[in-house]
Formats: structure tokens, C-alpha cells, sequence
């Protein structure tokens, strides 16, 4: 750790110092005829629900993606799944206030699509009202919209080297006219990703112990395009389309060594390849209308969308294995060709509520799924197994909720809400035949309140009850085969996970924020390891048992040297309590009691020696503990930038260093009542990136997707 932050605090120091002293002299040779005060944001500002992330006021944002700048955003982490996480919880990913259609590594690869130029803020809402849908923290990503009149835009090239080298290009196009606004974003990505794992696995009955490594490359090829066309019909009326369109091909080799010994003695020695295809196509829609009077603060929204991600893939195994009766050979070939489709409709409505100064705010959703899995096994190594079934997945989700927000003698913010979640949903098997149906609803309420004792100090108290639904993929029991030549499979059974989390935060001085979390669950669904015959098969299973989540953390956000240095800077301490879900679940060999320090910090310097040459700076350390998974090492992240800015011709040239200090390596192990796993994998988010970035036409940017109204409403904006 010294090693990594010496360097760093010593960089900015210098540089610190020689800015002063040229600004110094600077200062003494010319006259000063005029002051000009300007206002500029905080790179990070901690709010009551929210902690708000300001990228277009840092330079972190030069040669780096969307997905990149998430990986820095604070409270925001990546497991080695690539699953976004927000305070160790798994979170909803919002585009401009807009729920997004990708998830998982479809998530990923669409933001590695969106380059980090065209990103306003990023939005972790810790504690989200009741309008948004209550799977947990919320992720907010807010664009920049460019409104002056005539054409303007960007072309982004970038050049990175992993393990391997990949590119990306982009085209950011803006047209506005009157009342009329035009924007189209396309990009295109060739993209190589190499990734080592190791694994043990113990089995408790008959001690089966396996231990193995595997090696996998993946060459994926990404183009996307979206179109967004926005009409003011008058100063209060607004209708537009907003069209996403994108397509991944992608390749993927693998190969895997393992052995296996049962009571002692030798079982097996295994080697396996894996050589895989796969298309993904996505196609997302969305017509919107809104109405804002601006003088009696009445807004209503309205929206209606479709979604369809399709993704056909074919996965072939080569398998040899060596026993004491000699060696055999065997084939598997796997097809799949899923299709989801989703249809909604969303209506909301603010406005003043009486003479006192409160906002009301009302509206709701219905959301139609009809998702199909078809699936299809040949080769060899397919006998006595399930060789054909197609799973269907159909729901319906209605919500509604109503927020209201009021302040009290200029000094208590209050905001209460409640969201009432309704869900039908339907599974069935066609060859196998097991089908379920179900159906609940929950009411989720959440609290919101804040006292200034004066422009200085304030302290504020946020709660939320919210319930995590299984992802449709993960009820499919279709038995798969893995790269690592294990098996895998969803469960029907699954069941929700609800959750309650409180939070307390105070502020003082405007820059320093000490905060206290709490979050309790006693029921949730998490992987197990069960075996059958000779296969040891991964599924989803629920568990039962509470947990309780404690952290304290202290974060700072400062700028110096005539707001040319900005530090932002937090550390906390993690306590997770899991005896009960440990004795419930029998799991013998976990820690009952976790704890851990984490923290990040982001450095930004804008215009070093007056020579339009920005640094920024990320180091954050954490590891990953998750229901029945442990932590087994602490992670150093860092990413190093350095950017050149040519104002007359609106060019601007970066150099990007990724963990160069060290390859981020994800150890974990995970228990449960049969079994555990230990998992270590190298990730290749390392090495350097060049940037070139061509601007034309007038950059001015404004946000536009809070009006006044939702910024007052009592913290919740």
C-alpha cells in the first residue's frame, strides 16, 4: 500500500507546488485588473439518498468508457463476474432516469460501448424513493445534453493493452434547431480479454478434493448505434424517440486442467477445452412525453418502451480424462438460443401539494415479460443426460407509489414514500414438464429526514425496505457443462430476497461526512455445490438465516491550489454479523463474524503549468464478501491518466495506466453445507490505453433531467 500511495502523494505535491510558484510569479508580472468568481461543482457530493459523482468537472473521464469510470465511482465495485455492486449490494442500473434492459456481462459490454466524454455525473442513490423499482441501491447514469443551435459532436479513438491489445472508436453526433434536437451515438469495439482462475473444491461426503486451473480467452466484436429525437411542441410540452440498437459477436477459447482424489486416493487426472460462439442482439424503444409547467411546477411523464435481447451461442467440449482404467475421450456440444421481450408503460406525476411548501408525487408501471431458453446437447459426453428442453419464463410486475416531501421551518427535510409491488409470473420445462406458478405482492415504504442546525452541520437519517427478485435465467434447472469442467444449473424454487437498510450520515463544514449504515436480511438465495454421480453441479439454492451489515465511513471532497487540485477521499470499517445465517445453514467452516477496513480516493488537477495538461488519479482498496463467499485477500485498484487538451483545433490526446503496480487478483471462498470452494482469478484489467479525441461545433452542455420541483423535493433529488 505505502508503495503504491508514496509515489502518488508525492507526484501531486510536486506538482502542487510548482503550480503555486508559477502562478506566483505569474501573479507579480501582470496586473490584476478584474475578479471573476465562478461556481463549479464538487467532483463528489455526498447528499442526503445519494452520493453524486460530477465526472464532467474531472479529468478522469479521458480515454475511458462508461463502464471504466463506474469502476472508479465511489461506493460503486465490480466482482470478478463483472457485477456492478453498490456497498456490497447488487444494484439497478438507471440511464437518464431510464431503467436499463442489460444486465450482467450484456451490462458491461453495452457501457464499454459509451465513452465516459458523454457522461454528466453518476448517481449512487444509497436510499431511492419511491419511484424507482426496489431492487436495492440505484445507479444513475446521467448524459450530457447539448442544445445550442447547428451541428456539433466527437470522434473518439482508443488503443488499449491488456495481456492483448484491443480497440475501440466512437461517433457522438448533436443536431439542434429550434425546438428541435438531434443526437446519434455509434461505437465500435474489438475487444480481447484473457483470464486465468485457479480452484479447489472440497466435497465434505467421501472427502472428494478437486483442484485445477483454467485459462480462458475472449475476442468479442461490438458495434452499437442509438438515436434520440426530442420535439418542444411549446414551452411545456415535449414529445420524443429514443432507439438503442446493438449487436456483440463474440469467440471464446478456454482449457482446463484438474485432478481429483476421493478419501485420499486417486480418482482422476482431467483436461478439457472449451471453443465457443455467441451473437447478441439487443433492441431497445422508448416513445416519452412531458408536460412541465414551470410556473405552478406540475410535471408528468409518461412512457412507453419495448425491449428484445437475443443471444444464440454453441459451445463445444473436448474432454479427456485418466483414470486406473486408462483414458477417455468424450465430446459435448451445447446450443442455446435465448430470446427475451419486455413491454412497459410508465406514468408519473409531481406537483406543489397546499400553501406550506410540499411536493406530491404519484405514478406507476406495468411490465410484461415473455422470455424463452431453448437449449440442445449432442456428442458423447451427453449420455444419460437431459439433451433437449426449452424454458419459459412469463410475468407480469404492476407497481405504484406516491412520495411525499415537505420542509419544515427552513431546517427539517422530510420525505416519506411508499411503493407497492405486485408480481404473476410463470415457469415451465416442455420436455422435462416441471412448471411453477406464483404470485405476491410487498409493500416497500421509505423515510427520509434532515436537519440543518445551520449552513454548516446537518445530520440526516434515510430508510428503505426493498426486495431483490431472482433474474428469470436463473430459474432454467437445464444442466450445463462450465469451462472448468464442472457443471451448472438454475432452481425453480427460487424465492425473492427482501432486505431493510438504515442509514445515518452526518455533515459539517460543507466537505466532511461521517456516516453509519445498517442492513439486515434473513432470507436470500446464494450458489451451493451438489453432486450427482460423478458431476459436481453449481445451482442457486435458498438460504435462510439473518445477516447484519455495519459500516462507518468518513469521506472529504477538497479542492486547492485555486480549485485546480480536487481530493476526494474515503475510508471506512465493514462489520458483517453471519452467525445465524452460518448455524441455519449448517455451514460449519465459515466465519461467523467479518470484518475489514476499505476505501477509495480520486485525484484530479486541472490545467497543469497553464498548459491544458490534466492528471487524475484512483486508488481504492477493498474485497469482496457476499452471503456464503469470503474474502481471502484485499484488492489495491489504481488507475493513473494523463490528459492534453489543444483548444484551437478542440483536440486532446490522453495516456491512461491501469494497475500497473499489481494485477487485481479476486480470492474468495465459498461455503456451504456439502462443500466449499476457493476461487482465485486473475483479472487482465491492467496495462496502458492512448486516447485521441476530435471535438467540432459548440461543446456547451447543460443538465437537463432534474427540473427545480425534483431537486427540492425534500432530499430526494
Amino acid at each position: 500500500m505505502k508503495k503504491l500511495l508514496t509515489p502518488i502523494a508525492l507526484l501531486v505535491g510536486t506538482l502542487a507546488f510548482a503550480q503555486l510558484k508559477k502562478d506566483t510569479v505569474e501573479a507579480k508580472e501582470e496586473k490584476i485588473e478584474a475578479v471573476t468568481m465562478t461556481y463549479k461543482k464538487p467532483t463528489v457530493e455526498a447528499k442526503v439518498d445519494r452520493t453524486v459523482f460530477n465526472v464532467a468537472n474531472s479529468s478522469i473521464v479521458a480515454g475511458n468508457t462508461t463502464w471504466d469510470v463506474l469502476r472508479m465511482t465511489p461506493l460503486v465495485s465490480i466482482d470478478n463476474n463483472d457485477a456492478l455492486k453498490a456497498e456490497g449490494e447488487s444494484v439497478t442500473v438507471y440511464i437518464n432516469d431510464r431503467k436499463s434492459i442489460f444486465t450482467g456481462k450484456e451490462l458491461k459490454q453495452y457501457l464499454q460501448t459509451i465513452p465516459a466524454d458523454n457522461l454528466m455525473k453518476i448517481e449512487v442513490i444509497t436510499s431511492p424513493s419511491s419511484r424507482y423499482e426496489a431492487t436495492g441501491p440505484v445507479i444513475n447514469i446521467v448524459l450530457k445534453k447539448r442544445d445550442d443551435e447547428g451541428m456539433k459532436g466527437s470522434v473518439t479513438l482508443n488503443n488499449r493493452q491488456n495481456t492483448q491489445n484491443s480497440q475501440y472508436t466512437n461517433l457522438n453526433l448533436n443536431y439542434h434547431k429550434k425546438k428541435f434536437t438531434q443526437t446519434f451515438v455509434g461505437s465500435y469495439s474489438d475487444n480481447t480479454w484473457i483470464q486465468s482462475n485457479s480452484f479447489l473444491y472440497n466435497i465434505y461426503q467421501d472427502n472428494i478434493i478437486t483442484e485445477g486451473s483454467t485459462n480462458n480467452v475472449w475476442k468479442g466484436k461490438n458495434p452499437s448505434i442509438s438515436s434520440t429525437s426530442e420535439y418542444e411542441i411549446n414551452d411545456k410540452n415535449t414529445i420524443g424517440v429514443i432507439l438503442e440498437l446493438y449487436r456483440g459477436k463474440s469467440n471464446n477459447f478456454s482449457d482446463s486442467e484438474s485432478s481429483q482424489t476421493k478419501n485420499g486416493e486417486f480418482d482422476f487426472l482431467r483436461n478439457q477445452t472449451q471453443s465457443s460462439s455467441s451473437i447478441n442482439r439487443t433492441l431497445g424503444t422508448n416513445i416519452f412525453y412531458k408536460y412541465y409547467d414551470k410556473e405552478k411546477n406540475r410535471i408528468f411523464d409518461l412512457n412507453v418502451g419495448t425491449n428484445y435481447n437475443g443471444e444464440s451461442e454453441n459451445n463445444y467440449f473436448l474432454r479427456n480424462t485418466t483414470t486406473i482404467a486408462g483414458t477417455d475421450a468424450q465430446a459435448l456440444g451445447v446450443l442455446s438460443d435465448t430470446e427475451m421481450r419486455n413491454y412497459y408503460i410508465k406514468v408519473d406525476y409531481t406537483q406543489p401539494f397546499g400553501k406550506s411548501g410540499g411536493n406530491f408525487e404519484i405514478g406507476g408501471k406495468i411490465d410484461f415479460n415473455n422470455n424463452v431458453i431453448p437449449n440442445e446437447m449432442y456428442g458423447s459426453l451427453a449420455n444419460n443426460l437431459n439433451t433437449k428442453d426449452v424454458f419459459h419464463y412469463e410475468d407480469m410486475i404492476g407497481s405504484a407509489y406516491a412520495n411525499y416531501s415537505k420542509t419544515f421551518f427552513e431546517k427539517l427535510e422530510t420525505r416519506v414514500g411508499l411503493r407497492y409491488e405486485y408480481i404473476d409470473y410463470k415457469l415451465r420445462q416442455d420436455v422435462a414438464g416441471d412448471s411453477r406458478r406464483d404470485s405476491y405482492g410487498k409493500l416497500l415504504p421509505s423515510i427520509l429526514v434532515k436537519y440543518s442546525f445551520s449552513d454548516k452541520y446537518d445530520l440526516s437519517l434515510t430508510y428503505n425496505k426493498n426486495i431483490w427478485r431472482p433474474w428469470y435465467a436463473e430459474f432454467n434447472p437445464f444442466l450445463q457443462p462450465t469451462s472448468d469442467g464442472f457443471y451448472t444449473r438454475g432452481s425453480m424454487d427460487l424465492l425473492p430476497n427482501p432486505s431493510d437498510r438504515l442509514y445515518m450520515k452526518f455533515g459539517f463544514k460543507k466537505k466532511y461526512f461521517l456516516s453509519a449504515r445498517y442492513m439486515y436480511t434473513n432470507q436470500d438465495y446464494w450458489s451451493t455445490d451438489v453432486t450427482e454421480g460423478d458431476k459436481i453441479i453449481t445451482q442457486p439454492t435458498n438460504f435462510i438465516g439473518k445477516v447484519h451489515k455495519y459500516n462507518l465511513f468518513a469521506n472529504t471532497n477538497q479542492t486547492f491550489l485555486k480549485n485546480k487540485l480536487n481530493v476526494n477521499l474515503s475510508f471506512g470499517w465493514n462489520y458483517i454479523d453471519n452467525s445465524d445465517f452460518n448455524q441455519q445453514n449448517n455451514l460449519k467452516y465459515a466465519s461467523d463474524y467479518i470484518s475489514f477496513w476499505s476505501g477509495s480516493t480520486n485525484l484530479s488537477y486541472t490545467n497543469l503549468f497553464n498548459k491544458n495538461i490534466n492528471l487524475s488519479a484512483w486508488v481504492e482498496v477493498s474485497n469482496q464478501n457476499n452471503g456464503n463467499s469470503v474474502a481471502n485477500r484485499t484488492n489495491i485498484f489504481h488507475n493513473l491518466s494523463a490528459t492534453k487538451i489543444f483548444p484551437k483545433t478542440q483536440m486532446e490526446f490522453s495516456l491512461q495506466l491501469m494497475n500497473i503496480f499489481g494485477r487485481p487478483n479476486f480470492d474468495s471462498t465459498r461455503f456451504s453445507e456439502t462443500s466449499s470452494r476457493r476461487s482465485s482469478t486473475r483479472s487482465d484489467w491492467h496495462g496502458f490505453a492512448l486516447t485521441f479525441v476530435k471535438r467540432f461545433g459548440n461543446q456547451k452542455v447543460k443538465e437537463n433531467t432534474k427540473t427545480d420541483v425534483e431537486k427540492n423535493s425534500g432530499g430526494e433529488k
